[in-house]
């Protein structure tokens, strides 16, 4: 094993990109060792519970180690790349006692300092889904980087060490839900397998009497779980995925919903859309039924002002909104998540319109910023764009309202006494019915409605 000692190689560390996260998973690498790199330089992208965000290198230097590949996930203050700041020749390593080798991977041929060749370390610090402790300083004869070999020396005090295990291993255990403390390590020198974890979720055989005496059997590790991989894929569920499943569930079983439904006939807007699209102060800008349906909300929310609210357990209080920030769901590759526009109230149509389009093509990039997604106070689920007439949308956790816009249809209808093809849609409406009582939840909805049935109710309602 070997350590750097050039005092100009920095060390750039994981930072916490959203409020208050532990960890990330880098998504991808943009430099590799050797590429000069300058201050602001975006150097890899990386995905948190909340969102995808690209880091910027903060100096200027030479790539020297990156020190986790793509796909491992990163505790936040750990080290991620190191970067020579003097862009001179590769730093010095002086040689340190090897660690022990795992028994899973062969060894490597022992290579002279001068032959060493900067590479994707698959080794470093243990991923790990819970807060770091502040570690006490090392014996002096412990190894530099102890944690390169997958174990911590315990400290005096600190009880016992931790697992042995290699990060590939300790991913999987993360993935499985296996306390790596709970399980029977069957490789060299203590080591977890991947054997060991399968292990460890396989069901435990049912007990049976105890028969008599036999022979001593020599003991074996149970056998790993098996799957059919031919016809079976599995998906870790982490990063933004992971997180909007947890919220999901929290609104679901806190929030007692309600949803109402209402069937519209949108005909008028739909051609003011297309007068829309024609007119010069929107020229550049995304124009469709979303944008005159979110101003629809806003003006139902300025007349119904209470239903811009949330809950406030601890003080057991309703705390009215006095601004909207008007949150649109998105489905991404990475799963499903819901910006928000900040002020959408104080739009005029054709902010709105801009603050749609960017909000739209930056959620398809995958630039989302975990900012974007927080303080949200009502929320628009355009469902009609899969196809779908309407559905029951669960709340975006924090907030009392969430408006699900089913697809757009020409049927027919009863328009001035006779059947007529008209554009029909259905609006569903669902609400937090500890702070919305029905009457509050009918009105709203009525209000959207008929903004959207009348369009001229956005100039003598607004």
């Amino acid at each position: 094993m070997t350590t750097m000692t050039n005092a100009s190689v920095r060390e750039f560390k994981m930072p916490d990109v959203g409020e208050g996260l532990t960890e990330a998973e880098i998504l991808k690498w943009y430099v590799q060792p050797g590429d000069t790199v300058t201050d602001g330089q975006v150097v890899c992208e990386v995905e948190t519970a909340k969102a995808a965000v690209e880091l910027p290198i903060p100096y200027d230097g030479v790539v020297r180690e990156l020190h986790f590949p793509e796909g491992t996930t990163v505790d936040v203050g750990t080290s991620i790349i190191a970067v020579d700041v003097a862009g001179g020749a590769a730093p010095v390593a002086v040689e340190e006692a090897p660690a022990p080798a795992p028994a899973e991977e062969p060894e490597e041929p022992e290579e002279k300092p001068a032959a060493r060749q900067p590479v994707l370390v698959g080794y470093g610090v243990a991923t790990s889904s819970t807060r770091r402790r502040p570690r006490k300083a090392p014996a002096p004869d412990t190894a530099v980087r102890p944690e390169l070999n997958g174990h911590a020396p315990a400290a005096p005090g600190e009880g016992a060490p931790r697992p042995l295990a290699k990060p590939p291993v300790r991913k999987l255990a993360k993935d499985l839900g296996v306390d790596l403390t709970t399980v029977t390590p069957t490789g060299p020198d203590g080591i977890i397998t991947r054997e060991d974890v399968h292990a460890a979720v396989a069901p435990r055989p049912e007990a049976v009497p105890e028969a008599a005496p036999a022979a001593p059997v020599v003991a074996q590790a149970p056998a790993p779980v098996s799957y059919d991989t031919a016809r079976e894929t599995r998906i870790p569920v982490k990063g933004v995925r992971k997180a909007t499943a947890a919220a999901m569930v929290g609104s679901a079983f806190t929030a007692p919903h309600v949803t109402e439904f209402v069937t519209v006939d949108v005909t008028r807007t739909m051609k003011l859309v297309e007068e829309l699209k024609q007119d010069k102060e929107f020229t550049g800008l995304r124009v469709n039924p979303l944008l005159l349906i979110a101003k629809a909300l806003l003006v139902a929310v300025k007349r119904n002002p209470e239903i811009n609210a949330s809950w406030d357990e601890a003080a057991q209080e309703i705390v009215v909104k006095h601004y909207v920030n008007l949150g649109i769901a998105a489905a991404t590759p990475r799963g499903l998540i819901v910006p928000n526009i900040k002020d959408a109230h104080a739009k005029t149509l054709p902010q709105l319109a801009e603050s749609l389009g960017e909000l739209v093509s930056t959620a398809r990039e995958g630039k989302t910023s975990p900012a974007a997604m927080q303080a949200g106070t009502v929320t628009i689920t355009n469902v009609g764009v899969f196809g779908v007439d309407t559905g029951t949308p669960i709340l975006n956790p924090g907030e009392s309202a969430i408006l699900a816009v089913g697809a757009i249809k020409l049927q027919p209808w009863v328009h001035k006494g006779k059947v007529k093809p008209r554009q029909v849609t259905t609006l569903a409406l669902s609400f937090d019915h500890r702070l919305v009582d029905g009457e509050l939840g009918s009105k709203v909805l009525a209000d959207v409605a008929a903004v959207l049935e009348q369009p001229k109710r956005l100039i003598s309602w607004a």
